[in-house]
């Protein structure tokens, strides 16, 4: 068989994957928090006709004759790039100014939380702090955060502090943020959450996330913006441009497999 129509394969495999990232980028373009993801290709290992030859004293070198093999998907990556603010004047959303994770727990017994950077949260029924799922959001020492039942207002400083009218103001609250070494090394699980994975929090980690106050020069978690989320980093306009890139590039490799089954068909009619 032709070694194109395997190339062209691969490559209409290659720039499938393109197609699906590129539709769940769009499809999460009003989603809290997503980080849209991107595709990138590397070449096959190529086959070696013949290699090459070293300059002499009497004869030039040769260089080495290769024959590419097709393409694969080399990575795709999750791109941590900010999103737009949207303000919504609701105390607790909240938006992460920088390069932070607010850490969840779906229960106490829980011991790794999950990191997301979707801020809208409430307080239910127990005045526990929460996603919208009823996941945990945890302070600097990983614990539940609870709104005294004797508090009858607060808010949220940017350093994450949450200054209560009423209750215990001699032990205040202050949300936790994470930061990880790696954020493309987080594992997606759904729901705006990420799972932490042993390359997201670098070779010394022993895999416990620790929690950081916000607004933390030292740190790098960056400040809690109240009455405000964090949308999707999704870019519209690129993304359309990258589906017409990838649909031409599907096009052209299926137009190759077409030429390849032609030229099959002039071999096999070559005995009539």
């Amino acid at each position: 068989m032709l070694r194109s129509m395997y190339s062209g394969v691969s490559g209409m495999r290659g720039f499938q994957t393109k197609l699906d990232v590129i539709g769940n980028n769009i499809a999460n373009v009003n989603t809290v928090g997503f980080k849209a993801g991107r595709v990138m290709f590397k070449d096959i290992l190529s086959q070696t006709v013949s290699g090459a030859t070293a300059p002499s004293d009497t004869q030039g070198g040769v260089n080495a004759k290769q024959i590419g093999l097709g393409t694969t998907v080399g990575s795709i990556d999750t791109v941590h790039t900010p999103g737009s603010a949207q303000t919504t004047n609701k105390p607790t959303d909240l938006r992460i100014d920088g390069d932070g994770f607010f850490m969840v727990k779906m229960s106490e017994e829980q011991e790794v939380p999950f990191l997301t950077r979707a801020g809208d949260f409430h307080v239910d029924g127990n005045r526990n702090l929460v996603t919208s799922d009823g996941m945990f959001v945890l302070d600097v020492e990983g614990e539940i955060i609870n709104i005294g039942e004797d508090v009858t207002g607060f808010s949220i400083g940017q350093d994450g502090s949450i200054m209560t009218q009423g209750g215990d103001a001699d032990d205040p609250i202050q949300i936790g943020l994470a930061k990880v070494v790696n954020p493309e090394g987080l594992e997606k699980i759904g729901g705006n959450l990420y799972r932490v994975t042993p390359n997201a929090l670098g070779g010394d980690a022993d895999g416990e996330i620790e929690g950081f106050p916000a607004n933390n020069v030292e740190a790098g978690t960056g400040a809690i913006i109240a009455g405000q989320l964090e949308m999707s980093n999704v870019d519209l306009t690129g993304e359309f441009t990258e589906m017409i890139v990838a649909q031409r590039g599907f096009q052209s490799n299926s137009r190759i497999i077409t030429t390849s089954d032609e030229i099959l068909q002039e071999v096999v009619n070559l005995k009539r």
